[in-house]
């Protein structure tokens, strides 16, 4: 049996699996997350940890088992300080932090996105590791004098657990390692103006590298010190390997916090924009990187409409199936987040509308619409990724059938679902599963996907829907410029 762990930014899942990949427990829990008005947002070291705790020992009570390993995986990006003991010198920054926005917009205006971009392939945004480091280096100095480790959530997880400094290639591949050969890019180091902080950047632990639980770690999960811990890919990668991506050109579509738009690539196959944005990441295989366009709109957009309008998930169906598609010409932007938007394009300013209101709109137009501009924004970043062949999709979003339909629609292609709600876990579990010398056939883990088939009767619509909203878009880029300086 292993154990393995997926530390999301609001909510911590584990699951048991056996050696031919079934679940046989499941838990969570909920973690705090602190939203402030300025748009910065926070997490707690300590809280993360005694969630991780909680779900690995009710897994353990719940089998009667003890696992081979503990297999972590979880939320990327942001920056989370620590000294050389594993304890936070600050509280942990989240990826939709929004405080280094002045940075990103000062970094895109002078060149120093592009010159990144150019050395990684990597797109910097407000919660990216880079604008953060740059943003307390000017506004909360102490905080990096005080720090060992400039890191992320699993491998400070990690620190806790083992007492070991590290960090997964998945994790550091943004913003300042080149993923072909992952090791950090000290030119583009130096062009964010970052190398006298170079010294808190891990050094990317081996593929599959095994851990061992410390005296501390085994106390807190209730297991034997010295047990072996895997710590990575993060969750995005993670989904991917437990979706059974395998060929190139194959996408991930994950519906969650985040709308991560992934497409297996190639090592030293990568592909460039105009504009700098997305992600290149590390995978568990050498030869293989995930191209990611891992945008900052997602449920919490759909969640955000719902909340307004006075309606719950529960309604979201129903809703769908009273409005029809081109909810009767309302149309939405979906950019809420407090960092603005990171992909397909980044610009800290990005913000939501809906337009087309009249007092005939319904609150079903309104929620089609939003979840219309989801599905538009998850095709543009597609495109810019490269996908051309089959896409796995998974994730909270899309286990209301008509989103998922919608979707469909939208792409114009297939998508393939599965009902697992912990693919996250189980990429980390096959990891894991490998690093112990397992021979793991990928395809026997991967539960069996059902399909959602676009509905070619309303392909024009959409094909008309999403032109229109490329141009909205394009449009309204020129007035955050104008507005926002």
């Amino acid at each position: 049996m292993i154990t393995a762990v997926d530390i999301g930014t609001s909510l911590t899942k584990a699951a048991a699996f056996d050696d031919a990949g079934r679940v046989l427990a499941e838990a969570s829990r909920q973690s705090h997350l602190e939203h402030y008005p300025d748009g910065r947002v926070e997490q707690d070291l300590d809280d993360v940890v005694s969630t991780v705790a909680a779900v690995v020992r009710d897994v353990g009570e719940r089998t009667g088992q003890q696992p081979r390993a503990v297999a972590l995986t979880g939320q990327g990006d942001g920056l989370w300080l620590r000294d050389s003991a594993g304890r936070p010198v600050r509280q942990p920054i989240s990826w939709m932090d929004g405080r280094a926005a002045a940075v990103v917009k000062r970094w895109q205006r002078d060149g120093v996105s592009r010159q990144v971009y150019e050395r990684t392939g990597n797109g910097l945004f407000p919660g990216a590791q880079g604008p953060l480091l740059a943003h307390l280096r000017d506004n909360e100095p102490e905080s990096l004098r005080n720090a060992a480790v400039a890191g992320y959530c699993v491998d400070s997880v990690l620190h806790v657990l083992t007492g070991e400094i590290s960090v997964d290639a998945s994790d550091a591949s943004v913003p300042f390692l080149d993923a072909d050969t992952r090791e950090y890019d000290e030119r583009a180091l130096e062009a964010c103006g970052l190398t006298e902080f170079r010294h808190l950047l891990p050094k990317p632990a081996r593929p599959r590298q095994l851990f061992e639980l410390d005296a501390n770690g085994a106390e807190l999960l209730g297991l034997p010190q010295g047990l072996p811990v895997t710590a990575g890919p993060f969750d995005l990668p993670a989904c991917a390997v437990g979706g059974g991506l395998h060929e190139f050109g194959d996408g991930l579509l994950i519906v969650g916090t985040t709308l991560a738009c992934q497409v297996l690539t190639e090592s030293g196959d990568r592909r460039w924009q105009e504009e700098p944005s997305g992600m290149w990441l590390c995978t568990p295989e050498e030869n293989q990187l995930l191209h990611g366009m891992p945008a900052m709109v997602g449920t919490a957009s759909l969640d955000w409409v719902l909340d307004l309008l006075g309606m719950e998930i529960g309604d979201l169906g129903g809703a769908l199936e009273a409005s029809p598609p081109g909810a009767n010409d309302v149309s939405a932007l979906p950019f809420l987040a407090p960092g603005g938007e990171r992909s397909p394009f980044v610009d800290p300013r990005a913000s939501g509308q809906i337009s087309g209101v009249r007092l005939g709109t319904s609150r079903s137009d309104v929620v089609r619409a939003v979840c219309e501009s989801v599905a538009y924004a998850a095709r543009h970043c597609f495109e810019a990724a490269g996908l051309n062949g089959k896409l796995v999709a998974c994730g909270g979003g899309t286990r209301s059938h008509p989103w998922a339909q919608v979707f469909a629609d939208v792409l114009g292609q297939p998508l393939h679902l599965t009902d697992d709600p912990g693919m996250g876990a189980r990429g980390a579990a096959v990891t894991a599963a490998r690093a112990l010398g397992d021979e793991v056939d990928s395809g026997e883990w991967t539960l069996p996907l059902r399909e959602v088939r676009p509905n070619p009767e309303v392909r024009d619509r959409y094909e008309d829907g999403y032109r229109r909203y490329r141009e909205t878009l394009d449009s309204m880029r020129e007035l955050w410029r104008d507005w926002m300086g």
